[in-house]
């Protein structure tokens, strides 16, 4: 098994140790995750995440330099994270953190409150992008 399948294997490990997070095939490619219904993102193989966030969440992380603008919807609240080795798999987990933690607390309003903010969940297709 090579390092870079060791990356994706390590934090889906992790996500799913997660309470209430689920896995399955992405529509294009890679494993989602989610929480109920809600995905907190989406890992295509070992070396690109995409996370969902409202619009100011995106806006501060791509700000900060923690993250990309998607590389498909750069207009979004999507994010992309480039994964180059086992040294940003911390950095990657909080963010999947920060997503796991909004998105529960969400569920913990009610299902009136679950919908807002606004995120699509779904967006189009995003493959591999070349940047890392």
């Amino acid at each position: 098994m090579t390092t870079t399948n060791k990356i994706g294997e390590s934090i889906e490990r992790e996500l799913l140790s997660w309470p209430d997070v689920t896995a399955e095939p992405h529509r294009f490619g890679g494993r989602e995750f989610r929480v109920g219904k809600r995905e907190i993102g989406h890992l295509h193989g070992s070396n690109v995440a995409d996370l969902p966030f409202p619009r100011a969440i995106r806006d501060e992380l791509v700000t900060r330099g923690q993250v990309s603008p998607h590389h498909h919807l750069p207009d979004s609240g999507w994010v992309s994270f480039y994964i180059k080795d086992e040294k940003d798999i911390p950095v990657l987990l909080a963010l999947f953190r920060l997503n796991y933690e909004r998105l529960q607390a969400l569920r913990q309003r009610g299902p009136a409150d679950t919908t807002s903010p606004a995120v699509d969940s779904n967006p189009p297709a995003s493959g591999r992008n070349s940047q890392g």
